[in-house]
């Protein structure tokens, strides 16, 4: 395969001879001159043909000339094509400063003259044709700052010696509690279990001595929600540290992190996504505020909100109360807020032995949850005991407790949804917007 030339490239390239490939945006077929739109991964490019019309007095004309005037004109948006003509510089066409006089045109893939979808489709329209949604700007934008986000964060992790771990998805008991499971009939009549987190398994890595961890991989949660923030399937991305002294260990590591990971989306991405978005990526300062909940609570309630949960917790306008107060406050888009009530955490975190509360936190951005971190209960005595206190039978757990029973280090760690951190970094209303192919209750393809 040859390389390619790129629509990126195409300005610093000389004058003269070149060759592009992408697929058609735009054509707009005048009497004397055609112009196409042709982009790429990379950018987009005008290209131009003197347009060749047959002669209404039966004079010889050029064929080749008229057959590409034709060509063009019957050209559909998503054609994918390979054009060959002439570069030119000129400072006079707005895209780019370049544009290529069209010589000849390989058509790879004819598209149909009708696009299913339009700019004002809705959502669900859009999620079903994504492959031709995906085609937009700023939609490939998003999955380079993805991208560029993940690469920050692993490079962090790993300049840190952390090591890499790939967990299974299919499990023979729950990781986390009964609720929001998938089943999977499996070999000889049994029953099997996609993975709501890797929890279990990053534990046990602190048991086998890996020390720190890290992974972004697949989880999946039976949950029926249709809010702009639950998916089935979701890319979760979590880390977990041994000898820690508290769950403010994992916090540190993580508002460091973040930071890492921001500065690089706005080194790279920062004025794409200000012209696309509309949005300045602010890198946020450490350390993040940190607020215990009954706190939290207080704050929310002075603000004239009262959260009608009972449980202790907040609510989506609690967090969204809290996040305001943090902002005005503190100028500050993210916000810790710690020492949940065991109630309302897992059976594994840590509890603080003065107050009875857990050594947890929850990670607001914007004022939506995108992370719960934790330092875990690592004594297997004491593990038992609140399993039991939440309604959980030990023998179903044995195979976690095993790990726990030969030895385990103070450890804590975190879980945080890549799509959260994506919606809020670029202000989209929906984690549908900033996932590859959204998988929900009603949705299974494309």
């Amino acid at each position: 395969m040859s390389e390619r030339i790129l629509v990126s490239q195409l300005k610093s390239l000389p004058a003269g001879p070149v060759s592009v490939s992408g697929w058609v945006e735009t054509v707009r077929d005048q009497k004397k001159v055609q112009f196409v739109i042709l982009r790429d991964e990379t950018g987009a490019v005008q290209l131009v043909n003197p347009a060749t019309r047959p002669s209404e007095d039966g004079s010889e004309q050029d064929a080749a000339a008229l057959a590409l005037t034709a060509t063009i004109s019957e050209l559909a948006h998503g054609t994918f094509l390979t054009v060959h003509g002439e570069l030119k510089h000129d400072e006079r066409v707005k895209l780019g400063g370049v544009e290529i006089k069209i010589g000849s045109l390989d058509i790879a893939a004819a598209a149909l003259p009708e696009t299913p979808i339009a700019g004002d489709s809705g959502i669900d329209k859009r999620m079903d044709w994504r492959f031709i949604d995906l085609r937009q700007r700023r939609n490939n934008l998003i999955f380079r700052v993805q991208t560029t986000l993940e690469h920050a964060l692993r490079t962090y992790w790993i300049e840190r010696d952390y090591i890499e771990v790939h967990s299974p998805k299919l499990m023979a008991s729950p990781s986390e509690s009964n609720a929001e499971l998938f089943e999977v009939p499996y070999f000889e009549e049994k029953t099997a279990y996609l993975a709501q987190s890797p929890q279990f398994f990053k534990q046990m890595a602190q048991v086998a001595g890996f020390g720190k961890i890290f992974e972004i991989a697949p989880a999946f949660r039976a949950d029926p929600s249709f809010t702009s923030r639950h998916a089935t399937e979701f890319t979760s991305i979590d880390a977990e540290i041994s000898w820690i002294d508290s769950h403010e260990d994992v916090a540190r590591m993580h508002e460091e992190l973040l930071h890492t990971a921001f500065q690089a989306v706005k080194d790279k991405h920062g004025a794409e996504i200000e012209e696309l978005f509309g949005i300045e990526v602010q890198v946020p300062t450490v350390p993040f505020p940190r607020i215990p909940l009954a706190e939290a609570r207080e704050i929310v309630a002075s603000r004239g909100y009262e959260i009608p949960r009972t449980d202790g917790d907040l609510d989506p306008e609690g967090e969204r109360q809290i996040a305001a107060y943090v902002e005005e406050t503190y100028g500050h888009q993210f916000v810790f807020i710690t020492d949940y009530h065991p109630e309302i955490r897992a059976f594994y975190h840590m509890r603080n032995e003065e107050s009875g509360l857990t050594k947890s936190y929850d990670l607001l951005f914007k004022g939506v949850e995108i992370s719960t971190g934790a330092q875990r209960e690592h004594r297997v005595d004491v593990l038992i005991e609140q399993a039991r206190e939440k309604g959980l039978d030990p023998e179903h757990l044995d195979f976690y407790l095993d790990f726990f029973r030969y030895g385990a280090p103070p450890h804590g760690g975190f879980g945080m949804g890549l799509a959260r951190v994506m919606m809020l970094l670029l202000g989209q209303e929906s984690i549908r917007e900033v996932t590859y192919l959204f998988r929900g209750p009603t949705r299974l393809a494309p």
